[in-house]
């Protein structure tokens, strides 16, 4: 028997997330929509590591349109929901004590999300005979809490429920954090993208708390992982958050790597430029130092996977000699960086 999911993740992460539920032969993508990939499977939830989440397909319905009022009319939603189907997919040990819901929509509406919320998540904790947690106060829903997601696009007003007791992007590795810290499923989704051989060497000039690094390493635990950043703080986290996984942190300044001309088979970087985190050391007063750094210790036949701010970036990169093989826009944050895979145009290395 199929059971029909779905993936939430950052937008533009759609096609990476919907190529790890093929790769993985998890089932058959289905449909990708804003933010989502629907697909069905015939095994347990998985854990998708480049998604933000995966729920349970709950009910659909038409979008009830804009109007004030119409909100009320996603209690219908719950309704249509077959319970006593759903509950038992769920992989919480214990029975829901309460229940919250996560709402979302596109385009303008006369009602917000907290009236939608409310319509499905008091129909659907009076069907359940538990308490409903409203989201309006900005508390944490209590644990032991069902988590619904709903989502109207314009078309479909979909209805969903977490297959987890947590959203699947809260990382238990990650217990310390920096300022500028990558979201783990879109760190994941740059290790995928970067298709880490066994042996090969990975390299983070710039790794902060060591997201892109420890992502890598769990899909790869078979290759070896450097990371080097500037600030003792972000080693630290690093350090602490790869545990005993085959990744090494040292303090360095990402402008003078202390590494030999194409010692790195694979990069993954978010690097600092200013939109979050600025540049620091070397890079401060010279930032093109970083892209011929980069082109030192990459090796000739090396790959880069790198979040660039924007078209001056990348076209920064083409003019140190890289050539872009992928390229997309993703929405994070509020800003609209590009995830981009490079290689060297000439297969030659660089030198300082």
């Amino acid at each position: 028997m199929y059971t029909p999911l779905v993936a939430r993740c950052l937008r533009g992460l759609e096609p990476l997330v919907a190529a790890e539920v093929v790769h993985s032969g998890l089932g058959a993508v289905t449909d990708l929509r804003h933010r989502e990939v629907h697909f069905r499977t015939c095994r347990s939830a998985p854990p998708l590591r480049t998604a933000d989440d995966v729920f349970l397909l709950a009910a659909r319905r038409p979008d009830v349109g804009a109007a004030r009022q119409a909100a009320r009319e996603l209690a219908e939603l719950a309704a249509l929901t077959p319970l006593d189907d759903l509950l038992p997919l769920r992989r919480a040990v214990t029975a829901p004590t309460s229940v919250d819901v996560s709402a979302s929509f596109l385009g303008r509406r006369a009602f917000t999300r907290y009236d939608a919320e409310d319509a499905v998540g008091e129909a659907l904790a009076e069907r359940l005979g538990v308490p409903y947690h409203s989201r309006r106060t900005g508390a944490a829903p209590p644990p032991g809490s069902c988590g619904w997601r709903l989502t109207l696009d314009g078309a479909r007003a979909t209805l969903m429920l977490r297959v987890d007791d947590r959203p699947l992007h809260r990382r238990a590795y990650k217990r310390h954090t920096i300022p500028g810290t990558l979201h783990p499923p879109l760190a994941a989704a740059m290790a995928a993208l970067a298709d880490i051989r066994a042996g090969q060497a990975v390299l983070d000039p710039c790794c902060g708390a060591g997201t892109l690094l420890i992502e890598g390493a769990l899909a790869r635990p078979d290759a070896r992982f450097q990371g080097f950043d500037l600030s003792a703080q972000a080693v630290a986290a690093a350090r602490a958050n790869a545990g005993a996984l085959p990744v090494s942190v040292r303090r360095c300044d990402a402008g003078r790597l202390p590494l030999p001309e194409g010692a790195a088979d694979r990069v993954l970087c978010n690097p600092p430029w200013g939109a979050q985190v600025p540049a620091g050391g070397l890079l401060a007063g010279a930032p093109d130092r970083w892209w011929r750094e980069l082109r030192r210790v990459l090796s000739p036949d090396g790959a880069a996977v790198l979040l660039l701010p924007g078209r001056d970036d990348l076209a920064a990169a083409i003019r140190h000699g890289f050539t872009p093989v992928h390229g997309q826009r993703l929405r994070l944050s509020g800003a609209q960086p590009f995830l981009v895979r490079l290689i060297l145009a000439d297969g030659r290395r660089g030198r300082r």
